[in-house]
């Protein structure tokens, strides 16, 4: 919402994602054939860290319809620019069989390659046999690619499966409770999880449809949260877009553009460890309910105390512009801003991708609404943790919201090119 936890300014006054996160040139189209066992397509697997990338390649895309390369060092739908929609999706596995799992991540990489260049899914919703099912579900058919990124993460149990014990890394640590969580186990936590954004919700669920249908019986959804109107941007140039409490979020979000930050902030280095994580960052997800109907009723200036900046045109208190500096002590000491920002925990800083949500009523006449808070982290221990405990024991805003489901993940490297595949670092 605001700045960290659900803001308006940024945790941060803080986060960032550009356009591009790095990603390299023109996705490859790739001809895939799906038959009754699922792709038959192999990848070598070459062993290696990634480097991490600090290219330019984070101009905005301007065209809603194009497409966003699905090649690159890092993953898109990080870095890139924020697109209008979200479906988000967390697995369990069920498989046992590793060779078989790899083999789905290879399936999956080569599923999400061709519907990030607005392509069907294998051969397509028609023309194949009559009687066998056809390889993509077919509500995209005759969309654009509309900006489409998927991203895919690892949970921290995926680890203790597979013979992974050893290669979980030290940053991808099991989330404290914090005062006030009220979280439900079946919209928690997962073994893996793919972010699909695009500026057509259609082409989203297209995409998380597909790729748990080519998935079942060897993973099934645990929990998914469709989300609307991005509450942060990685765009700063653009229009600051304003959360459901009607505040402007994300003013101080890192810029997809911002290489030194993204490096500083985001994206593991080698030395980090381990090496297959190279290259990739670090995710939190937070399902954050807002009491909207009580916070409707609260006074104009209770609301700007709370967040610690006007409504209208989202200046800190005694400023008279949205991004000037904030003035953190001219606010009061609870406030929202104040306490989510970098100087108030010791520089820590969080790329955010939130998006609200409304998902019918709660049984009492009150909206299930609120934000689908993700961050993006260099580490989760010194970005997300810092700044929710700050918040959760002093931020005003808790009078109005409550985190109801959480999760992290580890972020892998980009997919190099049509050899390469989701994950290929971490099995190799």
């Amino acid at each position: 919402m605001t700045d960290s936890t659900t803001g308006t300014d940024s945790t941060t006054d803080t986060g960032t994602s550009g356009d591009s996160t790095g990603t390299s040139g023109p996705a490859r189209r790739v001809l895939l054939g799906w038959g009754g066992a699922g792709l038959a397509l192999g990848a070598a697997a070459a062993g290696g860290a990634v480097a991490v990338v600090r290219g330019d390649d984070t101009a905005p895309v301007a065209e809603s319809g194009a497409a966003v390369p699905f090649h690159g060092a890092v993953q898109a739908g990080i870095a890139t620019a924020v697109q209008d929609r979200l479906h988000f999706a967390a697995f369990d596995v069920k498989t046992e069989d590793r060779a078989e799992f790899v083999q789905l991540l290879k399936d999956w990489t080569r599923a999400a390659e061709r519907m990030a260049a607005g392509h069907p899914v294998g051969e397509g919703a028609y023309g194949g046999l009559a009687e066998a099912p056809p390889d993509d579900t077919g509500e995209a058919l005759g969309l654009k690619p509309s900006r489409l990124t998927l991203t895919i993460g690892f949970g921290p149990s995926l680890f203790d499966r597979f013979g992974l014990r050893e290669q979980r890394p030290e940053a991808l640590v099991d989330l404290p409770k914090f005062p006030g969580d009220n979280l439900d186990a079946h919209r928690s936590d997962g073994d893996l999880c793919v972010q699909a954004c695009a500026d057509d919700p259609q082409v989203a669920v297209h995409a998380i449809r597909n790729l748990a249908r080519i998935g079942f019986g060897k993973v099934a959804v645990r929990w998914s949260q469709l989300g609307f109107g991005k509450t942060s941007s990685t765009t700063p140039d653009a229009q600051t877009p304003r959360n459901l409490m009607g505040f402007k979020d994300g003013t101080r979000n890192i810029a997809g553009t911002e290489t030194d930050r993204l490096d500083e902030h985001v994206w593991v280095s080698e030395r980090d460890g381990p090496d297959w994580m190279a290259g990739g960052s670090y995710l939190v997800a937070r399902r954050i309910r807002m009491n909207v109907e009580t916070w409707d009723r609260a006074s104009l200036g209770e609301q700007e105390d709370v967040f610690g900046r006007d409504k209208g045109e989202g200046a800190p208190v005694g400023k008279a512009k949205e991004r000037d500096e904030p003035f953190l002590k001219a606010m009061k000491p609870d406030a929202h801003v104040r306490l989510a920002h970098p100087d108030t925990n010791g520089g820590a800083t969080i790329l955010r991708r939130g998006y609200s949500f409304t998902d019918g009523t709660d049984g009492l006449g009150r909206l299930d609404a609120g934000l689908f808070f993700l961050a993006y982290q260099r580490d989760v221990r010194e970005g997300f943790i810092p700044v929710q405990r700050s918040l959760a024991r002093a931020d005003a805003l808790n009078a109005y919201i409550q985190h109801v489901g959480s999760a992290v993940f580890a972020i892998p490297p980009g997919v190099r090119d049509a050899d390469d595949w989701w994950g290929r670092a971490l099995f190799a």
